[in-house]
């Protein structure tokens, strides 16, 4: 009897990662075989049961449609898939036929040589038409896509309605008034944050950045140059960085905070607002202010607008190494599909890729809207560049606001130094 999803142990994969070396040779392989075991790799989350119970369903329809091929799936932690990935790119032997990774991953996997270009399939797929741009974009580099959007994240702001209806506060319509609005909250409440921000909530301050039309770089394809210290991101940081002070958000408290703490400091009841993701819900659902908050788009600079949230989210991709090839490509749309992605929702509030499924399930939920909607409005992504995950891991955009927060630096300086260091990091991506 086949088993659809199976449990695989990791120990002996981490000790190929750790022994991995730092670039990958990989090449793509020269069979495509119609039957055998496909492996693959899904991130672990952290109520995993309803994810494999919607992956088990798909690999049961794969592998009656494909006799004489079974899938194994092994869930992977997020937190160790840099080096599980990339000893699989150096590894071919060993390595899964098809992953899934984080979409600001993209460009990296793609320099690495490890993704398969399957542009001509993806754009083949009658599901395809319907997923949004951004979700696409995630996927493409160069012009080429290489895998499948499978989920997507995104914020919007949550705010205590009984605190607003207690002080006599309208939900703010303008980032302005989202400042005054705070730092009323905690002059009238001073045990509470007005909203709670974090010095490394780089998701939650890059709203403020494109909202008055800063970007974090500039360019397109393998050439990028940081605009962080243009005057519209300088202005945007100006807006996010004035919220971290006594008025609000102490900056000995919230500086090192991230996007986790800052939830937490919301569902616990130490914060009138915060900017959570659709992904935050469940957790906020758990925690004191349950039935006492809404959900609202964060608003723009001019009133009515909406700020533009980054798209996070992850994608389906097949190693360029597989034997498997025609295989992993079907099972790839099987797990993206419209189906799948809806199944996803109900059991794990993923929300879909496909502007036409997200209509359906915001029609079904009340508190997907905001979310619908502000992606709907527009949503941004980081630069294609590999570069981004060494200036991700290397903390340049915390460290800016840090700096500025501490008061060690001004806006100007720390924005120039930050740019630098971006700089350099797109310059030697190539």
């Amino acid at each position: 009897m086949k088993l659809s999803a199976r449990l695989v142990a990791v120990a002996a994969v981490l000790v190929t990662a750790a022994c991995a070396p730092q670039t990958s040779h990989n090449s793509s392989s020269d069979k495509d075989e119609k039957t055998g075991t496909l492996r693959v790799w899904l991130f672990q989350e952290v109520n995993n049961e309803p994810k494999e119970q919607v992956v088990d369903s798909v690999l049961a329809e794969f592998e009656k449609a494909h006799k004489d091929t079974e899938v194994t799936v092994e869930y992977i932690p997020v937190e160790t898939r840099a080096q599980r990935i990339k000893a699989a790119f150096n590894d071919p032997a060993s390595a899964p036929d098809l992953i899934e990774y984080g979409n600001t991953d993209t460009a990296g996997y793609v320099k690495d040589g490890g993704l398969a270009d399957v542009t001509a399939e993806f754009n083949a797929w009658k599901e395809a038409k319907d997923t949004d741009p951004t979700a696409r974009q995630s996927v493409t580099v160069d012009g080429k896509v290489y895998g499948a959007p499978y989920f997507v994240g995104v914020r919007a702001l949550y705010y205590r309605t009984d605190v607003f209806d207690d002080l006599g506060l309208d939900v703010p319509k303008t980032q302005d008034e989202l400042i005054s609005t705070a730092k009323k909250i905690h002059a009238a409440r001073p045990e509470m944050y007005g909203i709670a921000v974090g010095g490394a909530y780089t998701y939650g301050a890059m709203p403020f950045i494109w909202a008055h039309g800063g970007e974090l770089a500039t360019g397109k394809g393998g050439s990028y140059a940081s605009a962080i210290d243009s005057a519209e991101s300088r202005k945007g940081i100006e807006a996010y960085t004035s919220l971290f002070g006594d008025d609000n958000c102490p900056a000995a408290k919230c500086a090192g905070m991230g996007g986790n703490d800052t939830v937490t400091a919301f569902t616990s009841g130490k914060a009138a607002m915060a900017i959570g993701g659709d992904f935050s819900h469940a957790a906020v659902e758990a925690g004191k202010v349950k039935g006492k908050y809404a959900v609202v788009p964060l608003p723009g600079v001019e009133a009515g607008s909406i700020a533009p949230a980054f798209a996070g989210g992850n994608n389906l991709g097949v190693l360029k190494s597989t034997s498997h090839r025609t295989l992993a490509v079907d099972l790839v749309k099987r797990l993206a599909s419209k189906k799948s992605q809806g199944a996803l929702f109900e059991g794990m509030g993923f929300l879909p890729t496909f502007s036409d499924v997200r209509k359906q399930v915001a029609a079904k939920e009340a508190f997907v809207k905001p979310f619908v909607e502000t992606l709907a409005a527009d949503t941004k992504f980081v630069p294609a560049s590999p570069a981004w995950a060494q200036i991700d891991s290397s903390q340049v955009l915390p460290t800016m606001f840090q700096e500025i927060v501490s008061g060690k630096k001004d806006v100007a300086t720390a924005s120039g130094d930050a740019a630098k260091k971006m700089n350099e990091a797109f310059g030697s991506a190539g």
